[in-house]
C-alpha cells in the first residue's frame, strides 16, 4: 500500500504513520529525514543537499525526488510505503506522479487529516513547551497554517481529482485517530 499523508503541521501525521507503520509494516518515509540521512551518509546527492543548504537555500524538488527514488525502490519498501512532508504543492505532487509512473508504482491512498486551526496551535504550543521549544510561538504556528493554506492543501484537490484522498477527522485521541485510519485502510 502506497500512501501520502497530508495535513497541517501539528496535525498528527507523523504520530500516525508510526503507528500504521507497526501495523503495515511497510516504511515511513520522511523528507526531512531522508535529507538527514543523505546528508550524514555523504551520499551524492547528500552533499548536493548540503551545499544548497549551507547556502541557505531550500533544496530543489530534484533532489529531493532523487532520494525519494532511491528510497521507494529499496527492499522494505516493495510492498509500500507512507510518504510524510511530500509533496508539499501541487507541481510536488505532478513530479511524485510522474516519478512512480516511471518506477510503474501509482498511489492507493492520500489520507488528509483535518484538525481545527485552533486545536493546530494548541497542540503545537503544548508541543513546544514539553520539548523546549522556543521557535513554536502562536505567531509563527498560524504563519505555517497560511502558508499551509496557500501551497499545501490545494494537494488534496489534485488528488481527489484521482479519486485517491480520504478526509480523516483529527480530532480526539491519538487512537480515536488511528481507528479512523484502521477503518478506512481496512487493517
Amino acid at each position: 500500500m502506497r500512501i501520502v499523508l497530508l495535513g497541517a503541521p501539528g496535525s498528527g501525521k507523523g504520530t500516525q504513520a508510526k503507528l500504521m507503520v507497526e501495523k503495515l509494516n511497510i516504511p515511513h518515509i520522511s523528507t526531512g529525514d531522508l535529507l538527514r540521512g543523505a546528508i550524514a551518509a555523504k551520499t551524492e546527492l547528500g552533499l548536493a543537499a548540503k551545499e544548497v543548504m549551507d547556502r541557505g537555500d531550500l533544496v530543489s524538488d530534484e533532489i529531493v525526488l532523487g532520494m525519494l527514488k532511491d528510497r521507494v525502490t529499496q527492499d522494505d519498501a516493495e510492498n509500500g510505503f507512507i510518504l510524510d512532508g511530500f509533496p508539499r504543492n501541487v507541481a510536488q505532487a505532478e513530479m511524485l506522479e510522474n516519478l512512480l509512473s516511471e518506477l510503474d508504482m501509482a498511489l492507493d491512498h492520500a489520507l488528509l487529516i483535518q484538525v481545527d486551526p485552533d486545536e493546530v496551535v494548541a497542540r503545537i504550543a503544548k508541543r513546544a513547551e514539553i520539548e523546549g521549544r522556543t521557535d513554536d510561538t502562536e505567531e509563527v504556528v498560524r504563519n505555517r497554517l497560511n502558508v499551509y493554506a496557500q501551497q499545501t492543501a490545494p494537494v488534496a484537490d489534485f488528488y481527489q481529482e484521482q479519486d485517491i484522498v480520504t478526509e480523516i477527522l483529527g480530532k480526539g485521541s491519538i487512537e480515536d485517530v488511528q481507528a479512523r485510519i484502521q477503518a478506512i485502510l481496512r487493517f
